[in-house]
């Protein structure tokens, strides 16, 4: 039965690459992404030349995807390091201009030529994780139950609150750039992999995208894996952020696959519901409010994690990974997230420079001493 399934998971991190001196981004992705193969490590291109994305191997479980993410980000400092650049999870730049080269990449080059300065306003660095599925039309059925959740998700990682300089007065800027995209924010809902497919293709055809890569939906069968693909967080600031999310994640899509095999309704979120949730989440991350996706009401972002949390109890408890996911969002309360924990360096003397020191500081907490 698929509500007893145990399914592996994978995450996808995007990093900055920065001036270790003035904090300016770097267009040095190639070079970064040729030293870390060097050491035997494959880290993959973005759409900014001042990115590089990190892929961690197929998981079984938090512990195991812990290590494989420290392994990560420590190689992908240190190709950093000795390239001259400094590893930064942030998911906007924090500062310098708001236009930046593009990777020297054919597609890359044709995104450019078809969205001009949308491709070049880029920088934006997000966490995709990747959860195993039987096959796209589950991935479908998940993608329509996790919609109402996804706000909540992005208000628990966010992550971009500075950008250019400026304090934007939003936990995820990230989240308002990205959703410029004639193809971001939340999916429709689909009958199938049938129709999601066919809507693809008019979009392909129609040039609002140039192909099925840039499906930029926050949920969405994967175009290159069996997996359902979950795209709306900013990258955290830290490991233990990363874990949590995948540890939700997995749990959602367990709850949705286990809701639909037992006949109950899909959530039918209103679309300006769904935008209002968006834009709480956006602006207040995880220490606003947000909108209770059953009920439709306000509620702190913290409260509507921890009813997260309820409804999918029992794949938590399956795994024995309940207490590890109420812990995970206790610490997050307390501590802050990513987008409180830049604030709160960059109003002690309003520099910069000070909430670059921190974000690096907390890319590679639990990395040991790397590098």
């Amino acid at each position: 039965m698929l509500s007893q399934w145990s399914p592996t998971v994978g995450v996808e991190e995007e990093f900055l690459l920065t001036d270790p001196v003035t904090g300016w981004p770097r267009m040095d992705n190639q070079a970064v992404v040729a030293e870390a193969r060097r050491a035997g490590v494959e880290l993959q291109l973005e759409l900014g030349a001042c990115q590089v994305e990190t892929t961690s191997s197929v998981c079984a479980g938090p512990e195991e995807l812990t290590e494989e993410l420290a392994r990560l980000r420590s190689a992908a400092a240190r190709a950093a390091t000795r390239c001259g650049c400094r590893l930064l999870a942030a998911a906007v730049p924090l500062v310098g201009p708001r236009e930046h080269r593009v990777s020297d990449d054919d597609r890359y080059r044709a995104m450019e030529r078809a969205f001009g300065v949308l491709a070049r306003q880029h920088g934006v660095c997000g966490c995709h994780v990747h959860v195993a599925v039987p096959d796209r039309d589950c991935a479908i059925v998940v993608s329509n139950r996790l919609r109402p959740w996804l706000p909540s998700l992005l208000a628990l990682t966010a992550n971009s609150p500075i950008y250019s300089g400026v304090d934007t007065g939003c936990a995820s800027w990230r989240s308002v750039m990205w959703r410029r995209w004639p193809s971001a924010g939340a999916p429709p809902l689909f009958a199938d992999a049938r129709e999601f497919d066919s809507v693809v293709s008019a979009m392909v055809a129609t040039g609002n995208i140039l192909d099925r890569g840039m499906v930029y939906w926050d949920v969405r069968p994967s175009a290159q894996f069996p997996t359902v693909e979950v795209r709306v967080s900013d990258v955290p600031a830290t490991i233990d952020e990363s874990v949590l999310l995948a540890v939700l994640v997995r749990a959602l899509v367990v709850t949705a696959l286990r809701d639909a095999e037992a006949g109950s309704a899909v959530p039918d979120l209103p679309g300006h519901v769904l935008d209002a949730a968006y834009w709480r989440a956006a602006r207040d991350g995880l220490d606003g409010v947000g909108i209770d996706p059953v009920t439709v009401t306000v509620a702190p972002a913290s409260v509507l994690l921890e009813r997260m949390i309820d409804s999918v109890g029992e794949a938590l408890d399956r795994e024995g990974l309940r207490a590890a996911a109420e812990n995970g969002l206790r610490a997050r309360t307390a501590v802050g997230n990513g987008a409180r924990q830049q604030l709160s360096a960059f109003r002690r003397r309003h520099s910069v420079l000070d909430v670059v020191d921190k974000v690096a500081d907390l890319t590679l907490e639990g990395c040991g001493s790397a590098p």
